[in-house]
């Protein structure tokens, strides 16, 4: 329908304009095509000659920076020249003086050699003179002594052997005198100062000390009370010794009974025990059981109290409590009557005392002193001597090794490795051979008598010997026939060592040889 309303055209022209359509579309297309070319032609030319700018600045840079980097590695290398050189001429400069020192010992040492030569063909010289001066000595001396020997009537081993013992009296002699200087220049010296240090301590020391025993006496307020500690049957006074270890010694002494055992802590609580049954007055089994734990508890209340006391007096500090609680049970310890808690604090102040005179730390000695006899609170209960024990407690307590060592050398059982070790056994023997101070049992003292006797009585010249002043001093007769003056000195000496060597012995012995002359000595 639509094509018959349009105008009547004839095919021809139909076609016509179609082609020309056709045409037109595709002129436009080529000249599209021709104009996107063209203009990636000119976006191509562009980024090439952009690149080879880029490559050509890249060049340029590239060239100076080597320039740059040759510029630079001449000159290291022109500096490294230099300073080689100049290595070279010090060493240069170094070898040839090192050369003209070696060429200037060279020309000493031929110097030298040229007097030693001289001086040799001289000593060759004087060799040859004195061979001869020898051999015309050896003659004349040999002349000499044969018209010795004819006009003495002596042969030469005669002569020899008596001018040998002419020698030997005239060495013996200077060897007495040398000995007495000697011993008189030390004692004037050492003596002094330790006199002044040992008589300073011993001075400013005031302990209080008390002759323990083997008993207590506990004093009843009628003897009716003896009957009721008896008991029906005597259990009562069973009850005690078995609960307390103690005997119970109740005789004819009047409103008295007597405790007696070796164990002082153990006789501390059934005094106490006893002294609180009296006051209560009901004594029966039960009652005394009871009396006898609260006296033991308070017994070891004293034994805690006794060694922080004692620390606290003796300024020693910072120890282990239960080396304090040790420190309270020597309260209840004796040797030889001496209370061994006192006798610790006692060396402990002296050898603080001996240690401030000499410059030395005087708590660090207060402390080996207090703890040298630590041993002896346990030695009643475990197997070992005090000393092997002391030093077991003072490792167990973490104790310094100045402290151990001290414990250990107190009674020289091994060599004192420092002064305070040396400062206790010296108090220790202060404190323990006062007078007074400790009781010798008869046996041991008549003992140690015979054996000062028997060690006098083994050296020959010996007439007689006496142990007097308690073992204090050895007075010896001597034969005047075999020992001589100057013989007594040596036989002064020789015996003090053999005694030092032999016996122990608290503080020192006078060794007194008696003949026309005295010689005294110390061991």
């Amino acid at each position: 329908m639509f094509l018959s309303k349009l105008p009547p055209i004839s095919i021809g022209w139909l076609i016509a304009i179609i082609v020309l359509f056709v045409i037109a579309v595709g002129i436009s297309f080529a000249i599209g095509y021709i104009m996107r070319k063209k203009t990636a032609e000119a976006v191509i030319g562009s980024a090439e000659k952009e690149a080879e700018s880029i490559i050509f600045e890249a060049k340029k840079t590239a060239e100076a920076r080597k320039k740059e980097i040759l510029a630079e590695a001449k000159e290291e290398s022109i500096k490294t020249k230099n300073e080689l050189e100049k290595e070279v001429r010090d060493r240069k400069n170094e070898l040839s003086r090192q050369e003209k020192r070696l060429q200037q010992k060279e020309e000493n040492l031929d110097k030298k050699s040229d007097f030693l030569d001289k001086r040799g063909d001289l000593l060759i010289k004087k060799t040859e003179d004195v061979d001869k001066k020898l051999k015309a000595a050896e003659e004349l001396l040999n002349s000499r002594q044969s018209e010795l020997e004819r006009i003495s009537g002596l042969t030469t081993e005669e002569a020899r052997a008596l001018i040998l013992e002419s020698l030997e009296d005239d060495l013996k002699h200077e060897k007495a005198v040398l000995i007495k200087e000697y011993d008189t220049e030390i004692k004037q010296d050492c003596e002094k100062k330790a006199r002044e240090v040992i008589a300073s301590a011993i001075q400013r020391c005031a302990v209080d000390h008390v002759a323990e025993s083997t008993v207590s006496v506990v004093t009843l307020p009628n003897d009716e009370m003896k009957g009721r500690i008896i008991g029906r049957e005597g259990r009562n006074i069973r009850a005690l010794e078995s609960l307390t270890g103690i005997e119970f010694i109740i005789d004819d002494t009047p409103e008295a009974i007597i405790l007696s055992g070796f164990d002082a802590m153990r006789r501390e609580i059934a005094r106490i025990a006893l002294e609180r049954l009296i006051v209560d007055g009901r004594v029966h089994p039960a009652r005394i059981e009871e009396m006898v734990e609260k006296a033991k508890k308070e017994v070891e209340q004293n034994i805690k109290e006794e060694g922080e006391t004692a620390t606290f007096e003796t300024g020693v500090h910072n120890l282990h409590p239960e080396l304090i609680r040790l420190l309270g049970k020597l309260k209840f310890r004796t040797s030889y009557g001496q209370n061994v808690l006192k006798h610790s604090m006692e060396v402990a102040h002296l050898c603080g005392i001996m240690a401030a005179e000499l410059g030395i730390d005087p708590t660090l000695a207060k402390r080996a002193g207090l703890l040298h006899d630590i041993g002896k609170a346990i030695d009643h209960d475990v197997d070992g001597s005090h000393i092997e024990l002391g030093v077991a407690l003072c490792r167990k307590y973490r104790e310094s090794p100045i402290i151990i060592n001290a414990v250990e050398a107190h009674h020289g059982d091994v060599e004192p490795e420092s002064i305070v070790a040396v400062l206790v056994q010296a108090a220790d023997a202060i404190s323990a051979a006062r007078p007074g101070a400790r009781r010798e049992t008869l046996e041991s003292y008549i003992k140690r008598l015979e054996s000062l006797e028997n060690i006098a009585g083994s050296f020959d010249g010996v007439e007689h010997a006496f142990a007097i002043q308690t073992g204090r001093e050895l007075r010896i007769m001597i034969i005047p026939e075999v020992v001589d003056d100057d013989g007594m000195k040596i036989m002064a000496r020789e015996i003090a060592e053999k005694i030092h060597n032999e016996l122990e012995y608290p503080g020192k012995i006078k060794v007194n040889l008696i003949k026309e002359t005295r010689a005294v000595d110390y061991a």
